[in-house]
């Protein structure tokens, strides 16, 4: 069994769980190589700042503090008692190579610290997808990836959230995600990689368009990851929230998460 050497997370903005009503074989190749579910749940409240700043900060809102007005304005405190993944890792490896790359710009701007030497880029989805692609070719040696596709969440806020309009948005995301997992595997980074698909909300609970309530609808999302140590083709145990997420990705790197995360390791996720 291979150890793991570095940990990418794809998230797809506002795909709830969605996707299961939307033509996608590269999330359904992860799927079966993996543990995923689709029941899993986010924060509150639904809103982008406040899940991707629960999932890379082991904390929830109220804790971390961040909305989407203070995360395209400010940047994340570096004395902040509840440090980002890539802090934590930045403090254990200090020469590791670390990346994000956002379609939502604010992810780099105001979620992850800004001076702890992350690699950063923002662009359209496509172009993203390429460029992550392109960076992961240059740098097998990298430690950890973000990549945010925010084409759901576009879709949703314009079609309506699981509508045909926003399925057509998830399929061109899955596409997108395949460039990103061909040149994963093209490099030879896959048997010893862990790779976490999720999303951060749905929407279309109290309003068609839009997001940001405690329905099911909004709070419902998919989450699943696949790579050394993780059972195939097998469904997530218990009950998961997007917070956890901190959890896994610091146990898969072999280090030690904060004692003031709230997040928590799935129990029987890894059988190594």
């Amino acid at each position: 069994m291979e150890k793991i050497a570095r940990v990418f997370i794809i998230g797809w903005d506002g795909a709830g769980n969605f996707v299961k009503a939307a033509h996608t074989p590269n999330l359904d190749r992860l799927i079966r190589m993996g543990t995923f579910g689709f029941d899993a749940q986010t924060v509150s409240p639904t809103i982008s700042a406040q899940c991707w700043g629960s999932l890379l900060h082991g904390v929830g809102p109220d804790k971390h503090g961040l909305t989407n007005e203070i995360v395209s304005e400010d940047t994340y405190p570096e004395n902040s008692p509840y440090p980002s993944i890539f802090q934590i890792v930045r403090d254990s490896v200090p020469d590791a190579k670390m990346v994000a790359f956002s379609a939502w710009n604010p992810i780099n701007h105001g979620i992850i610290e800004s001076s702890i030497g992350v690699h950063k880029v923002s662009m359209n989805d496509r172009d993203l997808s390429l460029a992550a692609a392109a960076y992961i070719r240059e740098n097998p040696d990298l430690k950890l990836m973000f990549i945010g596709l925010d084409l759901p969440d576009a879709g949703g806020h314009q079609y309506g959230y699981n509508t045909p309009g926003q399925h057509q948005a998830i399929e061109e995301t899955d596409e997108n995600t395949g460039i990103i997992i061909r040149a994963i595997e093209e490099t030879g980074l896959l048997t010893d990689s862990l790779i976490i698909a999720v999303t951060d909300h749905g929407g279309g609970g109290e309003h068609s368009h839009s997001h940001g309530s405690d329905h099911p609808s909004d709070k419902t999302i998919f989450w699943g990851c696949a790579g050394p140590g993780i059972k195939p083709d097998s469904p997530l145990q218990g009950d998961f929230v997007i917070t956890d997420t901190a959890a896994v990705v610091i146990r898969a790197l072999g280090l030690t998460a904060p004692s003031a995360w709230e997040a928590k390791l799935p129990e029987g996720l890894f059988f190594i």
